[in-house]
């Protein structure tokens, strides 16, 4: 009888441990920010193509075309180039600095424009100050014309609702990745190139350093709470291949829903346990088309990470961060580049 109760309150003080280890444990994890993984196999899964899980894990093998010379100044050379992404051709404007090439390339930027009419988008134009800041400042900047854009072949898929933009991204990087001039990539985007960005550095966590302007729509959850309000989109250029895409997507899935396994998948913010690069980001208060919650509800997720982040309001600017904001923006952005990718 004696024996009995001596087993009995062993186990009651193994169980005991057991419980508390349990649940130090468990708070342990819920300090942590949240991460969703699922394997990164391809499924019959519709639309598993948008998710992180499928940008993660498949290839990326592409190489610059002929550089060919557009402009040249002191400080830089211009050239039209393109490269290949899931077989279509894309185009884009590389500046290469003058000068002796540091060892190990130069720095270099993937430059990705925010929305823009495609029917309206010329590589030449548009964010022309951007780029002459940056390539004046010792950095390779490769603007490229998202799918659909000027020449670039295949359908504007949109940033939201597609990977296209996102394949489009590290497509550009594997192939600046194969070139002698080129060091450390980083990536720059503005509007809903700061969806695009993200996605991407989701889909490659090595990437080493990322700066958004005015960015929009990380977490899904930000879309329904603040919408855009963007006067050039213009729905009517949808194309009807991109409108049934959206309807098959939403009759497949539902809109966002932050509990839907699925939608869990698409957004980058469940996935920044994983990335290593430093992001810094910028974001006037007066911007009119995105709101700077997008950005402060960015930060504030990051805020419970590891991740080197950092974001600059602006009083004035505007959308385009234009004015005196922007010669302050654009210092502070060749700074942060310049510690993260020299």
């Amino acid at each position: 009888m004696r024996f009995a109760a001596i087993l009995i309150s062993a186990g009651l003080i193994l169980g005991g441990i057991f419980i508390l280890r349990s649940y130090n444990k468990t708070t342990e994890n819920l300090q942590k920010p949240f991460v969703f993984k699922v394997n990164s196999t391809p499924s019959p899964i519709p639309f598993f193509e948008m998710t992180i899980p499928y940008l993660k894990g498949r290839e990326y093998k592409s190489k610059l075309g002929e550089l060919k010379v557009y402009s040249e100044n002191s400080n830089y050379t211009s050239y039209l180039t393109s490269y290949s992404s899931d077989d279509l051709k894309i185009y884009g404007l590389l500046t290469k600095p003058t000068g002796e090439m540091p060892m190990g390339g130069w720095p270099t930027l993937i430059f990705v424009h925010g929305y823009i009419p495609p029917t309206l988008y010329q590589t030449t134009e548009k964010y022309v100050e951007y780029v002459d800041f940056l390539a004046k400042n010792g950095f390779v900047v490769f603007k490229i014309d998202l799918r659909g854009h000027g020449d670039s072949e295949g359908d504007p898929g949109g940033a939201y609702y597609s990977p296209d933009y996102i394949i489009d991204v590290l497509n550009a990087y594997s192939a600046l990745e194969a070139e002698d001039f080129v060091g450390k990539i980083g990536l720059w985007g503005h509007s809903m190139a700061g969806n695009v960005v993200v996605r991407s550095l989701a889909g490659k966590p090595q990437i080493p350093a990322v700066v958004i302007w005015a960015g929009a729509v990380y977490s899904y959850e930000d879309f329904v709470k603040y919408r855009l309000s963007d006067n050039s989109y213009r729905p009517p250029e949808l194309s009807s291949q991109r409108q049934k895409r959206r309807q098959e997507l939403f009759s497949a899935h539902g809109e966002f829903n932050k509990n839907n396994v699925f939608w869990k998948q698409v957004a980058p913010t469940n996935y920044l346990g994983d990335i290593k690069g430093a992001i810094q980001i910028h974001h006037a208060i007066n911007d009119d088309v995105v709101n700077i919650g997008y950005s402060r509800d960015l930060i504030k997720l990051l805020d419970q990470t590891s991740i080197s982040h950092e974001l600059f309001e602006y009083q004035s600017g505007g959308h385009n961060i234009i004015g005196s904001s922007f010669t302050t923006a654009m210092t502070r952005t060749v700074e942060f580049f310049k510690k993260y990718l020299q």
